[in-house]
């Protein structure tokens, strides 16, 4: 009888082991494919935004204006 519990909880954990091994792969797959993804995204969106700003004018910044020394009321 303890050899069968040994065995069965030997052949148990196994099953897990091989299981989770193969789970993260294909995780680990599908998170390289995804980020594959997101970098050719990131990539368009930044290409596509250079684009349309190649055409456009900068505008000229002017400086603020000087501040005029305005005294300020004593408070009691």
């Amino acid at each position: 009888m303890a050899i069968t519990n040994f065995l069965m909880t030997v052949i148990g954990v196994g099953a897990v082991v091989l299981l989770l091994r193969s789970d993260v792969k294909q995780s680990a797959n599908i998170f390289k494919r995804n980020m594959k993804q997101i970098r050719t995204w990131i990539e368009e969106e930044s290409s596509a935004t250079a684009s349309k700003t190649e055409h456009v004018k900068p505008k000229n910044i002017e400086p603020p204006a000087p501040e005029k020394n305005i005294p300020k009321e004593d408070k009691q």
